[in-house]
């Protein structure tokens, strides 16, 4: 009767100097050859000896552990304290500046955009005042023309500043504004702005002398 035995497996690690972040471990298995019983008694067991090198394992020098701690630490340091200032009152405030300041930019704009529609409307309002101002100003024309006696209705484009001074009748082209000061009567005659002006005084008819009054008797 033959009965299979478990294998055994034993390591030995070997590792490099001080400082190397790699060592190896050599692993040896014993694996036992089938044997056969007899009368419940074992034979001997024949063992054979099969070396294998297993991959690479890491070792962490105590510097570098130390020193990747500290980066941790100092990480997860302002990571804390970024959302302590979050979630603290001041941060809270100062979100709430923040978030006022943004709408006081939107209703700022939207303010502007306002502005520049209206204006717009307005100057499209204007042309359409314009045009409809003409086309009355034509339809009255053609009706005057048509509907009474005339030389026709007159074109916008005569209506301007520079006229000709030859359609002016001849009896009109010599009035001239009225003056806001008296001319002179004659060239003797002292003018407004002479500072005797006005001071002078007419002659006025002598007045008859009146009786002079009796003398008064001395007294005793």
């Amino acid at each position: 009767m033959w009965r299979a035995v478990p294998s055994r497996v034993t390591c030995q690690r070997h590792t490099l100097p001080r400082g190397s972040a790699i060592g190896n471990i050599t692993c040896t298995t014993h694996k036992p050859l089938p044997v056969r019983t007899t009368l419940g008694v074992y034979s001997p067991s024949l063992w054979y000896q099969h070396e294998v090198v297993f991959v690479e394992s890491v070792v962490i020098d105590m510097g570098t552990l130390i020193g990747s701690g500290t980066v941790v630490l100092i990480v997860g340091l302002g990571i804390g304290v970024l959302f302590g200032l979050r979630t603290s009152p001041g941060g809270q405030r100062y979100r709430d500046v923040e978030s006022k300041l943004d709408q006081t930019l939107q209703d700022k704009k939207g303010y502007e955009d306002e502005v520049v529609e209206h204006f717009t409307d307005t100057a499209k309002l204007l042309n359409n005042l314009t045009e409809s101002y003409r086309d009355v100003h034509d339809h009255l024309a053609k009706g005057a023309a048509t509907l009474c006696q005339g030389e026709g209705p007159v074109s916008l484009d005569r209506l301007d500043d520079g006229r000709n001074m030859a359609e002016i009748p001849a009896a009109l082209a010599d009035i001239h504004p009225p003056l806001d000061y008296a001319p002179k009567t004659s060239p003797d005659e002292k003018g407004m702005l002479n500072e005797e002006f006005g001071l002078e005084r007419k002659p006025t008819e002598s007045s008859p002398e009146s009786p002079e009054e009796p003398k008064k008797p001395d007294s005793l």
